[in-house]
């Protein structure tokens, strides 16, 4: 599903690597914890598996694409593919939890039919039935991170990218969000999750792999971590 082969990333001729030739694989329906301390790589991980930036060096493939042969009209195919979640929501906030949702949707020309029917399904899976006409703002944080992760699964990505999405909630919150991610996981979803949240690593028992200064330092099954 996810192949990274001797990859690293750096900014500025003659500068410090941001990842130095990383190899990662993750296979199929996977969950998958990143972690590490701000500034390790995490970000530049996941802005390159979107590509959003091309790696340095090293070759990268997701779901059979070989990002060496990928052009650039074929990104937005690529990123179907892929669902992102950030810790800052990115709602539109003058639009309607339905509409938000419904948004990515009408970018890739689905019909108001199908839009109908795929939304509410979609909202059911993150707990939200009832709250399609709201707004961003009538919602708890908690709330507004679950519409974020509806509308990146509403395409029914392989692949769902989450950074830092509990970043700004409550533990409460924080653990229904992750609760949501699981479920999603369950479905058959990849799941690629980056968190500086201790308790939720080490209560999740899943795969982690930690980024320090670019470099993969560990990376471990059902495993613990201490920050």
């Amino acid at each position: 599903m996810i192949l990274l082969d001797r990859v690293s990333k750096t900014y500025s001729k003659g500068g410090k690597p941001s990842l130095d030739r990383i190899s990662l694989h993750v296979d199929p329906n996977e969950f998958v914890i990143l972690v590490g301390a701000s500034g390790a790589g995490k970000t530049t991980l996941m802005r390159l598996l979107t590509r959003e930036e091309r790696q340095t060096s090293g070759k990268i493939i997701i779901g059979g694409i070989d990002f060496d042969k990928l052009k650039d009209k074929e990104i937005p195919l690529l990123r179907r593919k892929i669902g992102v979640v950030f810790q800052d929501f990115k709602l539109l906030p003058n639009k309607t939890i339905f509409e938000n949702v419904s948004f990515a949707l009408e970018m890739v020309g689905m019909s108001s039919h199908e839009i109908r029917n795929t939304v509410p399904k979609v909202l059911d899976i993150v707990n939200l039935k009832g709250k399609e006409n709201s707004m961003p703002m009538e919602l708890s944080g908690g709330e507004r991170q679950r519409v974020a992760i509806a509308r990146a699964i509403v395409r029914q990505p392989k692949i769902l990218i989450a950074d830092e999405p509990t970043g700004n909630l409550d533990p409460k919150h924080a653990w229904d969000v992750i609760k949501i991610l699981e479920k999603i996981n369950r479905y058959g979803t990849t799941v690629l999750l980056t968190t500086h949240n201790q308790e939720i690593v080490n209560r999740l028992k899943r795969r982690v792999v930690t980024i320090k200064d670019g470099k993969i330092l560990s990376d471990r099954a059902n495993a613990s971590y201490k920050i």
